[in-house]
């Protein structure tokens, strides 16, 4: 329980801030978790569109610090290497 004034307002804040960063979080695990599923389904124009929707939710989760920069980055990474690996014809590349 908060004791001060400025005490309740910061746990008010906190209760907002909380609220919104779960569902920011909630949508870019969706995102990411649509992407891989794309990749695992071999559909090339799917697996693009998902890939970038993912890196976005990310990049946007991250300014808004939902998500901390450094772990944002390395799903972005680990992400677009699992792209290349799988369907190299996303981005352009041909074996």
């Amino acid at each position: 329980m908060a004791n001060t004034r400025t005490a309740t307002k910061r746990a008010r804040q906190a209760v907002r801030r909380q609220d919104r960063n779960q569902s920011v979080r909630s949508a870019t695990r969706s995102a990411v978790r649509a992407a891989i599923d794309a990749v695992k389904s071999k559909d090339v124009a799917q697996a693009k569109t998902a890939y970038q929707n993912a890196v976005r939710a990310l990049s946007k989760a991250a300014s808004k610090g939902a998500f901390p920069t450094r772990r944002a980055s390395r799903k972005v990474s680990r992400l677009t290497l699992l792209i290349k690996k799988t369907l190299p014809a996303v981005f352009g590349a041909q074996k």
